[in-house]
């Protein structure tokens, strides 16, 4: 697939009048370079973990839990460098209004793209399974600088009218498809004698109501979306866990790692064997990068329900 620039030097998503000047606000701040963005992060961060405490209860707590062989002053310095992680996440998403395709690429490399495209020269389409670390829209919008083959983003619409249109922009200006979650199948059905990456990210917590899976999870029950179990059996698609590293403040490097092969017709696997095996995969990952996670989402708000115990 070609990749582009964004041509038009005045390009926007479909916005109402009333949201414009919210928009060219993000976009003037877009245009500012590099230095000036990490100084507002710093000033940011400094703001949101020493003054607000924006969700510093959670991200302490998730840390704790999540690494309890760890010293506080271990702990510490982890969740101060998720702050500033989080900040510089923020606008370099924003950068990604006016970003050109190549500078993008001298911040992003990656390594193992090899093996899932040796997949898809095959014929055959990929899944791969990635979560909430590093900055997963640079990760996202790096795609089509990897791979030759389409790259299709499944993705669950934000509540936001302004922000859904947003993030569909900067997601979508680099050349990767963009699918609502609830059109997955039937995108898959139209494109299937083709040779496609389709992405999800795969950490998010499910609504309790619809929880199918729980694993051990850094130290914690933690139930996981099985749509990526579902997907692979239904199609017989291989699959591949993507991960993100920061390298240094604003570069970040991808690497892509086999998960499962395509299932076979016939052989009988044990229950969401791609979940768990996604699910071992990020815990060693985030275990090697542990400030790179998303730590202020409340991965464990829901607690895995206590089974009666057959009556005697």
């Amino acid at each position: 697939m070609q990749q582009t620039e964004s041509t038009a030097p005045f390009a926007r998503p479909a916005l109402t009048p009333g949201q414009l000047p919210l928009w060219w606000l993000l976009k003037g701040i877009s245009l500012l370079p590099f230095p000036v963005l990490y100084a507002f992060s710093t000033f940011l961060y400094v703001l949101l973990y020493y003054v607000v405490g924006y969700r510093k209860k959670v991200v302490r707590q998730n840390l704790e839990r999540s690494f309890p062989d760890k010293s506080a002053e271990e702990l510490r310095k982890i969740e101060k460098q998720f702050f500033l992680n989080l900040t510089d996440l923020i606008v370099e998403s924003l950068k990604l209004v006016s970003l050109p395709v190549s500078e993008l690429r001298k911040r992003v490399g990656s390594k193992g793209q090899e093996l899932v495209e040796r997949q898809l020269a095959n014929g055959t389409s990929v899944l791969v399974l990635g979560a909430h670390l590093g900055n997963w829209e640079y990760m996202s919008a790096a795609g089509n600088s990897i791979f030759s083959f389409p790259i299709d983003g499944i993705y669950k619409p934000l509540a936001n009218p302004f922000f859904e249109e947003f993030m569909k922009f900067i997601r979508g200006r680099f050349g990767i498809h963009l699918v609502r979650m609830k059109d997955t199948l039937r995108h898959i059905i139209r494109h299937k004698t083709e040779s496609r990456v389709i992405t999800l990210l795969t950490d998010q917590t499910p609504p309790f109501g619809e929880i199918q899976y729980w694993t051990s999870f850094l130290h914690q029950e933690t139930p996981f979306y099985v749509g990526a179990d579902k997907l692979r059996a239904s199609f017989k698609l291989p699959a591949f866990f993507v991960g993100m590293r920061h390298v240094k403040r604003g570069y970040y490097e991808i690497e892509f790692q086999e998960l499962l092969p395509a299932p076979v017709v016939g052989e009988k696997e044990e229950d969401h064997p791609l979940t768990e095996a996604f699910a071992c995969k990020l815990e060693r990952w985030i275990e090697e990068n542990p400030a790179d996670y998303l730590w202020s989402h409340k991965r464990w708000k829901h607690k895995r329900p206590v089974r009666a115990s057959p009556e005697s």
